[in-house]
């Protein structure tokens, strides 16, 4: 319903043929993340039925205390996928179906956020900046969703004094591509961290090692899928200002 009304009103306000263009934009980048995101899932279910010595916990806990970190706190979070590591508590957390399985799948999971901590300790410079970059991103994320209301609902946006409007969604659309970019570098060097300490940690053996490659690999390929489309949206939504401007 909101594609299709933002179509309206693109048409009503000069920029015919783009609705279109929208579409086959939004339905591709959709299409895509959903290959990637279903290969994710098989993988991930897959490569839990493959045991290992240690739990994600235990893996997350020798990965920390070998790197020489001592005040991350390893914590269970509740559902599924939602493994994260947050800077500003200190807290490795580690979802259900991590922390306590000892499987390839988890190892690799919880290897990764340790990643994470292992480069709020060196100070990796994409995380300092992505951590940077947060309130930017919250803020322009909230006025995006006010701007899209706007033009979803007042066609004069587009007419008249309309193209500080888009320039000002154009500026946000920015904001928040940025933030997926400098996003990727953050999470292959955890991947990398996370594998290099299982291989030396003897954690997996060479055939676990390999599928938990392969799962963190199609994990990242999420934050890539993420970052195509929203450079996509991005140049989208430039050539229509800039068309407009002719």
């Amino acid at each position: 319903m909101i594609f299709e009304t933002m179509f309206l009103a693109q048409q009503q306000s000069g920029f015919q043929g783009i609705g279109m263009g929208y579409w086959a934009l939004i339905i591709g980048t959709m299409v895509v993340s959903s290959l990637i995101s279903g290969t994710l899932k098989r993988r991930f279910h897959e490569y839990s039925q493959i045991p290992t010595a240690m739990t994600g916990a235990q893996a997350a806990e020798a990965m920390l205390r070998e790197n020489g970190i001592h005040d991350v706190q390893i914590i269970h979070t509740p559902g599924q996928l939602t493994d994260h590591y947050d800077p500003t508590k200190k807290t490795v957390n580690l979802s259900e179906s991590v922390y306590a399985m000892n499987n390839v799948a988890a190892v690799a999971v919880a290897a990764h956020e340790c990643g994470h901590a292992v480069q709020h300790k060196e100070a990796y410079a994409w995380l300092g900046f992505r951590s940077k970059m947060v309130p930017a991103v919250q803020f322009a994320s909230s006025m995006q969703n006010f701007l899209m209301m706007l033009m979803i609902f007042g066609v004069l946006v587009f007419q008249g004094g309309g193209t500080v409007f888009i320039w000002a969604f154009l500026g946000t659309m920015a904001v928040t591509t940025l933030f997926t970019i400098v996003t990727l570098p953050v999470e292959f060097d955890a991947s990398n961290r996370a594998l290099a300490w299982i291989e030396k940690s003897g954690a997996a053996n060479h055939m676990q090692h390999e599928k938990a490659k392969n799962a963190l690999f199609w994990a990242a390929m999420t934050y890539v899928a993420a970052a195509v489309g929203a450079i996509a949206q991005l140049a989208y939504w430039a050539s229509m200002l800039l068309g407009r401007r002719e």
